[in-house]
């Protein structure tokens, strides 16, 4: 923490609170609106506490990194040559000249992932002179407004479930700690809150608006230049929900089997192109190379990189092959959404996730004795299958490829507000049967 944090900070949270008051009557109405400052809020106090803990318990790490040594070395080409500053921010990480003896200090420049959050950070180091904390308040901006996005989506289907939503989406701690400061995970929960609304509005709701289509356009690109492999889980949920919802909407069973050879073409050249094809852009995320990307990545959080993070984890995988993987699947979607258990934490960071990790599988105990009746037309519900194939796909991919219970709770956080809306949906599905069989028995 510098001078400038102190000065700097209380201003930036003061102008985000009066911004936020003024918007408020526009995104609120008489039932949400009381979420709107309390979701903002944890936020903020996550961004700033998520700070803190890396400084004073950590040490460093990414979200310093990306600051001490990215985004504050652009502020300062700013303050000496303007055209460099420029140049940093918006040109290409391939053409250093001119601007070497900036990007020779900044580690991530060849890193293009990394590198993009950095170029997000320096334009809002421009605006919060350099300051790390007020910096971090303005990421956390980016997440609330996604989040808001995501509530919204869900609250329009489901306006009596309003607090179970406004609790999975805004109010997990990992989820409002990990994913509002100056880190990638902030950045991709904002964009996936924000796609989600806006393909509801397009593909859902049927409304076209070219601003949705220009924003969607807009954080896919964002999601894809930070972590692309969040968007080839994401894209194949998404035609999925499209797809389930317009077949849905076919009320004559004729039709409704007549269609399904034709949809089941349509969704596997859909996800074809969604994962197949979107990762050839990188050799890492190529189908050929995904199994190499797994265990390289796996081995490196696990060993070396994220050895700091937390409490190793292994899972009994065959062999590092597609078909070794899938074996491993059971293992790899339980470590991310039921793990570390009570007894696996080792610091109180864990034991916070371990607390959560229980919860959720407790809460999935609930949900599917409470739904065993219809269990099965709980799941052919257009949203509950959308969450789970996301959140079940996510899980997936980063239980497999982690094997650090620390960086494992940072990499999560995408699917749990997705995970718990599946839940919840379902859980008001047996809520409904209840109210029916009382209605019955009445008449």
């Amino acid at each position: 923490m510098e001078l400038r944090d102190f000065i700097v900070t209380p201003i930036i949270i003061l102008l985000v609170y009066v911004g936020a008051y003024l918007v408020r009557p526009y995104m609120t109405d008489s039932v949400n609106r009381k979420y709107f400052v309390p979701a903002l809020s944890v936020r903020i106090l996550g961004a700033l506490a998520m700070g803190f803990i890396y400084q004073y318990y950590y040490h460093g790490g990414d979200t310093f990194n990306y600051h001490t040594f990215g985004s504050r070395i652009v502020w300062e080409s700013f303050i000496e040559n303007p055209g460099s500053g420029l140049q940093l921010i918006f040109g290409s990480t391939d053409n250093e000249a001119g601007i070497y003896q900036y990007t020779s200090r900044i580690p991530f420049f060849h890193d293009p992932n990394s590198y993009f959050v950095i170029r997000i950070a320096a334009f809002f180091d421009l605006l919060t002179l350099s300051s790390y904390s007020a910096t971090a308040v303005l990421f956390s901006v980016i997440s609330f407004v996604g989040m808001w996005m995501l509530f919204l989506t869900f609250y329009k289907q489901y306006p009596h479930l309003h607090r179970s939503i406004a609790l999975a989406i805004f109010f997990i701690p990992s989820v409002f700690f990990w994913g509002s400061g100056l880190l990638k995970d902030t950045v991709i929960i904002g964009c996936l809150g924000m796609a989600t609304y806006h393909i509801s509005i397009l593909f859902i709701e049927r409304r076209i608006r070219m601003s949705s289509i220009a924003v969607l356009i807009g954080v896919l690109y964002v999601i894809f230049k930070v972590r692309l492999f969040v968007l080839q889980a994401y894209l194949p949920a998404v035609i999925l929900w499209i797809m389930a919802y317009n077949f849905g909407s076919i009320r004559s069973v004729l039709i409704k089997f007549m269609v399904v050879p034709f949809a089941a073409i349509i969704l596997l050249i859909s996800v074809y192109y969604a994962v197949v094809k979107i990762g050839e852009t990188d050799a890492k995320y190529s189908v050929a190379n995904l199994t190499k990307t797994s265990k390289i990545t796996a081995y490196d959080i696990g060993f070396y990189t994220g050895r700091e993070a937390g409490s190793r984890y292994s899972l009994d995988i065959p062999d590092w092959t597609p078909l070794g993987m899938l074996q491993a699947s059971p293992a790899a979607i339980n470590v991310s959404l039921f793990r570390p258990y009570l007894w696996e934490a080792r610091n109180p960071l864990m034991f916070m996730s371990s607390l959560e990790s229980a919860f959720l599988l407790l809460f999935s105990i609930y949900i599917l004795l409470k739904n065993f009746r219809h269990f099965f037309s709980a799941l052919g519900n257009y949203n509950v299958l959308f969450c789970l194939v996301f959140s079940i796909t996510f899980a997936f991919a980063v239980g497999i490829s982690t094997f650090n219970f620390g960086t494992l709770a940072r990499y999560r956080i995408p699917l749990l507000p997705f995970y718990l809306l599946a839940l919840i949906i379902m859980r008001d599905y047996s809520n409904n049967d209840k109210k029916l069989n009382v209605l019955e028995a009445t008449e």
